[in-house]
């Protein structure tokens, strides 16, 4: 197929595009395009139009134009002004752009004709796309009113599929990315099929805006009405004589009345001149009542006179807890330094520990103790920073943060405010609630709190502030910076059962409506409650186990006729069942590579086992019972502390290439981990190597190290309780927690022989029973020093 080529000038067109065998009119007047005009009137009237891709393009090159135009035929060219001009053009066929060779003083080019493709005889098809167009027109028709009768009877009337697309594209309005699509496809069924997709998608926005215009007038009206009956009430309440003056002069005389700062007062009498120009019924009138109300709520000169007697505050606090007797103490000394400087700031207390050793009734305590008014936050599940902070007042439905709150709730500027579960704080997208504590636990900032929904200052210095966790693990660093930690421990057995009897018993007898006569329960039994029916470091378990006591003892007197009810250890499985919990398993004989370790748990403390056997292999490491990495890691420690003093213990110096060695913690379904088992695993791993018993009355705990010193631990305090509790007599501990004994039950020091040891020689020592050929080696160990702790020098001490 041939094709003709042509040299032609080019005017480039901005959002226009003119389609074959149509007659167009436009305005040019750039100077470019007045040339190419002149040019084509010199030489025959032709010119080649083509679209700009961008219509802020003032100097166009090639590649600024679409590749696809139409060669169009000059029929009048009419000067409007001095720089501009009218031309009306007939598009004659449709070419392509091959080089743009001359861009100054106009655009001229080759250009290549194009010819459509033959569309083919009609069928059905083509007849069902042809009724398509005429029903999408018509919609568009319904929709657009500037549509003229002319051009709908042109459409209607024309039959060609390709002249019906141009017609459609070069009349209706489109945006000319839309018009390129429609000029550039030269096959009439494609390009008709095109211009219906484009058509169709016009239809859908064009009634989507008409509905959205329809709306916005709408409500444009029923607001124009509701201000004409709002001014319409207002008139009649004008003339009525009720202008809302009465509730602006009470919050007036409000405002005037408060004891508060000059900031203050002048934020508040703003927003009382706001609210009195708000018209009758406005949001924002409400808005701004909701804020005076809530201002005027707070205490802002309203304190409570704290108690300054030191030995009355003992008293109510020994009368309400058992123990605890160093947040005792430091609550004392606030309340000393309270007797002596009146004006000292609030003090922010952290009270660790595990649940239920009263953390917070502690805290509720001190409150009554300090004779101060009480408020309690619970942020546990906290997550949105608006929470500690409130909301903006714009936003509906805002309220002041919880800390705001709970001083309007309790009525003075300095209450004992405590935060339960300050460790349960969480964050996401709301925001950290925990850096928002930041300031409010800074007795440094807090003097001037701004919360979101007051925007004015509050002094929170005053206030004591009193939180709880179970661990500092969560809390952020900052945060816990700012506080004084005080940890609470498990409780022993003999003060568990002395919780029983003054606190937990006459309770429950209250709450049950049983006199003390009705019931009696032996020290025995609640000691068996204790071990044998509750497992917890607190006592909240051990409660409701003497309430169930308590509802058997109901149940007796009331079916049977009875007037006292003695509950004995020998009796108690009638009332309770069977015993839930056994102490640990662990020997209490002499026996080879088996060892009795301790271990620290969130409810006390636990005697572990610790199992070894040597088998003949090929120097492997077996270890079992569910064991985390650090205690993985102790027990490799362990093998080569013993690796490096084969001569010194006797071992073979290749035993850990010609023995396989396995170490197990029984109950191998609990989780293990922490480094307090390592003289523990190395004195076992001895046992098993040399044949030598370990002491079944002894337990020990501590970390050991390459070189075999034995390095501190923490929990001793559970671990010895427990220790005693599984009937051992002595316990080896590191000598570095040689004085954390002071911090011991003193029930518990009497009863135990404690042996401090700064190396695992000395463990040796202490643990293993030597036959009585040993070696030379061995009997040189043996007669190592071993210091022993007296417990009674301690207890003075």
């Amino acid at each position: 197929m041939e094709t003709t080529t042509l040299n032609i000038p080019v005017l480039a067109l901005r959002g226009l595009t003119v389609f074959p065998n149509l007659t167009t009119g436009f305005d040019v007047e750039r100077e470019i395009s007045i040339f190419a005009l002149d040019c084509a009137m010199e030489s025959g009237r032709d010119i080649f139009l083509v679209t700009q891709r961008e219509i802020s393009t003032q100097t166009p090159g090639e590649e600024d134009l679409y590749t696809i135009g139409t060669v169009c035929h000059i029929l009048q060219i009419v000067k409007t002004s001095d720089s501009t001009v009218r031309v009306v053009v007939e598009g004659q066929q449709r070419a392509r752009l091959h080089r743009l060779w001359q861009t100054k003083p106009f655009l001229q080019a080759n250009i290549e004709l194009l010819e459509e493709d033959f569309p083919g005889k009609p069928t059905k098809r083509t007849e069902a796309l042809l009724r398509q167009t005429y029903a999408i027109f018509g919609r568009y028709q319904e929709l657009v009113s500037n549509i003229s009768d002319e051009i709908s009877s042109a459409i209607l009337d024309n039959r060609d599929l390709g002249s019906l697309a141009d017609f459609i594209a070069q009349n209706i309005t489109l945006r000319h990315e839309d018009r390129q699509r429609a000029l550039e496809e030269l096959n009439p069924v494609k390009r008709l099929q095109l211009v219906n997709e484009i058509l169709a998608h016009e239809v859908d926005v064009i009634a989507l805006e008409l509905q959205m215009e329809r709306k916005v007038r709408e409500r444009v009206g029923q607001v124009q009405k509701d201000m004409i009956l709002r001014e319409q009430v207002k008139v009649l309440q004008h003339e009525l004589g009720d202008d809302g003056d009465e509730e602006i002069a009470e919050y007036t005389a409000k405002v005037e009345a408060l004891k508060v700062s000059d900031e203050i007062r002048k934020k508040l009498t703003k927003e009382v001149d706001r609210l009195a120009k708000q018209p009758f019924g406005s949001a924002e009138a409400s808005v701004i009542r909701n804020y005076l109300d809530v201002c005027l709520e707070m205490p802002w000169s309203k304190t409570t006179r704290d108690r300054a007697d030191v030995e009355r505050a003992r008293k109510m606090l020994d009368h309400d807890h058992f123990g605890l007797e160093k947040v005792k103490e430091r609550i004392l000394e606030f309340i000393a330094v309270r007797q002596i400087n009146p004006d000292a700031k609030g003090k922010i207390l952290c009270l660790v520990g595990p649940p239920g050793v009263g953390k917070t009734s502690i805290a509720i305590s001190v409150a009554r103790a300090m004779n101060r008014k009480l408020c309690r936050l619970s942020l546990g599940g906290v997550r949105d920073e608006a929470d500690i902070r409130g909301h903006r007042k714009t936003y509906i439905g805002a309220m002041p943060g919880r800390i705001i709150d709970g001083i309007v709730r309790s009525g003075s500027m300095n209450p004992l405010m405590v935060l339960d579960e300050i460790d349960k704080l969480s964050s996401d997208m709301r925001g950290d609630p925990a850096s928002a504590l930041l300031e409010v636990l800074d007795s440094e900032q807090n003097y001037a709190f701004r919360d979101h929904f007051l925007e004015i200052p509050v002094d929170l210095s005053k206030v004591m502030f009193i939180t709880t966790a179970n661990t500092l693990d969560t809390i952020p660093r900052p945060l816990l910076d700012r506080m004084e930690v005080i940890e609470l421990s498990s409780y022993t057995d003999e003060e568990k059962l002395e919780i029983a009897k003054h606190h937990l018993l006459p309770k429950q007898l209250k709450e049950h409506g049983l006199r003390k006569n009705q019931l009696r329960i032996s020290d025995d039994a609640i000691r068996k409650v204790i071990s044998g029916y509750t497992r917890e470091s607190g006592v909240r378990v051990l409660e409701r186990q003497l309430g169930k006591l308590c509802r058997k003892t109901a149940m007796q007197l009331v079916t049977i006729d009875v007037k006292r009810i003695d509950i004995t250890e020998n009796n108690l499985y009638d009332y309770l069942g069977v015993v839930r919990y056994t102490d640990s398993v662990h020997i209490t004989k002499d026996e080879i590579g088996v060892v009795n370790g301790l271990a620290w748990t969130e409810v006390g403390g636990e005697i572990l086992e610790v199992e070894v056997n040597v088998m003949d292999g090929s120097g492997k490491l077996e270890l079992t019972g569910n064991l985390g990495t650090v205690m993985q890691e102790s027990a490799k420690a362990a093998l080569s502390c013993l690796r490096s003093r084969t001569d010194t213990l006797g071992l073979e110096k290749d035993f850990y290439k010609t023995k396989d060695i396995h170490i197990h913690f029984p109950e191998a379904a609990v989780p293990k981990d922490g480094p307090s088992a390592g003289i523990a695993i190395t004195t076992a791993m001895l046992s098993a190597l040399t044949g030598c018993k370990v002491r079944g009355d002894v337990a020990m705990t501590g970390e050991v190290t390459l070189r075999g010193r034995v390095l501190a631990i923490g929990g001793l305090k559970e671990k010895t309780m427990a220790a005693l509790r599984n009937g051992v007599k002595t316990v080896i501990i590191p000598k570095e927690n040689e004085k954390d004994l002071e911090e011991i039950d003193q029930t518990v020091r009497g009863k135990l022989h404690f042996v401090p040891v700064e190396t695992v020689d000395a463990v040796f020592a202490s643990a293993l029973v030597y036959p009585k050929a040993a070696s030379t080696a061995v009997e040189h160990m043996t007669t190592l020093p071993v210091e022993a702790v007296d417990t009674s020098a301690a207890l003075r001490a």
